[in-house]
């Protein structure tokens, strides 16, 4: 029986490809949650609010998009720290096993990035059309949970299809 062993650039190369899925799932996740926010959602949020989190002051539509993503690789890139460093990464190998994941991560991104994290955030920035803390509300913050499973589920399976 041969016995194969992997080189360190063949595992460094499996860890690249790793964040580059992930990052990759978070450009298209971001996409997909910013198309529900100006279908749904309060279209403020994305061309005013995300950019008043930097001292922008909008409307700045483009500007929006380009935090929203970057928030969205970053937020990625933190799911495939998570997964790989702790004993979720088999699970999250697994094509059924990410999409439970991805759910999971975007009902946490929701809770601690919506309602608490953004109302904080606006208020101390100054930003008028900050959200009460916590952020919740009906529907609002179920469309924020749409948004932010649909955003997480791109990213668990990129993660999946380049580590299973």
């Amino acid at each position: 029986m041969a016995t194969e062993q992997a080189t360190g650039r063949e595992v460094q190369n499996a860890n690249l490809r790793a964040w580059l899925a992930g990052a990759a799932g978070g450009v298209v996740g971001s996409l997909g949650f910013g198309a529900i926010m100006y279908a749904i959602m309060a279209p403020p949020l994305l061309t005013m609010a995300i950019p008043a989190m930097y001292g922008i002051a909008g409307p700045a539509p483009a500007i929006g998009w380009v935090i929203h993503v970057f928030h969205g690789v970053t937020l990625a890139i933190a799911y495939v720290a998570i997964v790989s460093f702790s004993p979720l990464d088999a699970l999250a190998r697994r094509l059924d096993g990410a999409i439970g994941l991805g759910i999971a991560y975007g009902v946490l991104t929701t809770i601690g990035l919506a309602v608490v994290v953004m109302p904080l955030w606006l208020s101390a920035v100054g930003f008028a059309g900050a959200p009460a803390f916590p952020n919740v509300s009906v529907p609002g913050t179920l469309y924020s949970t749409l948004g932010h499973v649909v955003y997480a589920i791109p990213v668990a399976v990129a993660y999946a299809l380049v580590t299973e």
